[in-house]
């Protein structure tokens, strides 16, 4: 059996007209573990995420897919390795109920070429079900679900389509103590299943309690990482503003 990491970035470097974005990162993430990836604006995360899910290619560096080094051009290339992003503004069509939000671009056909809503609509429930998620009707409008009921809906896109890794782009912003708590137990019975999921967050207190382990960036680069359970918030803090590691901490510490 493997031990490898699902996802191992080794090196990773990327400039935008002189800036290092990312300098020289190297970060894993294991099969069921929510990492949470942390820094403020401009600390690397975006782009780090952005080279994973394919839109910008590498300068430098290697990523692996258990144990396997990938080439990823493309957002496509990205799919085809079961690698998903839910950008914070989700991607979703208000004017189209759940199911065809969930088959958007790829939606299923009968033999005839037409559209099968039948079969989209059981394959959704059958998604929802895997994350024990109910939404009130799967043919309201999305523009009338909640920001959790959205949410949930991105996650079962993503997840419908075999995703291995997901990645989270402030996945509670705007939410409700509730709906947080929601967004939280469906993205802990996905990581139950084996998903690995990375979470970008700029405030610790989106991700403390759902990560099992934090990475912190800071000027393009890993200033380390750690079990959340071995650290405090104020020590996450200090790792986020200055740099600076707890005690006994090493700068990149897998």
């Amino acid at each position: 059996m493997s031990t490898a990491p699902l996802v191992a970035f080794s090196g990773i470097s990327k400039t935008f007209g002189g800036v290092h974005a990312v300098e020289n990162v190297s970060l894993d993430l294991n099969p069921g573990e929510v990492l949470g990836l942390l820094g403020h604006n401009g600390a690397g995360k975006s782009t780090l995420i952005k080279i994973l899910s394919g839109v910008y290619p590498p300068d430098a560096g290697e990523i692996r897919l258990s144990g396997s080094p990938v080439n990823i051009r493309s957002t496509r290339d990205a799919k085809a390795l079961g690698i998903e992003t839910i950008y914070q503004n989700l991607a979703l069509s208000e004017n189209l109920d759940s199911v065809a939000n969930l088959f958007l671009g790829r939606e299923i056909t009968n033999r005839f070429g037409f559209m099968d809503d039948e079969a989209m609509e059981e394959a959704a429930r059958t998604s929802l079900d895997r994350m024990k998620l109910r939404l009130p009707s799967l043919s309201k409008l999305v523009a009338s679900l909640s920001g959790g009921q959205r949410q949930a809906v991105a996650i079962a896109r993503a997840v419908h389509f075999n995703a291995r890794v997901l990645i989270m782009d402030e996945p509670t912003a705007a939410l409700g103590p509730e709906e947080t708590a929601k967004v939280g137990a469906l993205i802990r019975e996905l990581a139950s299943q084996g998903i690995g999921i990375i979470l970008i967050s700029h405030d610790i207190h989106d991700v403390f309690d759902l990560a099992d382990r934090l990475a912190v960036m800071r000027h393009g680069k890993v200033v380390g990482t750690t079990r959340t359970a071995d650290v405090s918030k104020d020590e996450v803090l200090a790792m986020i503003i200055a740099g600076t590691l707890p005690a006994g901490m090493a700068r990149r510490d897998h």
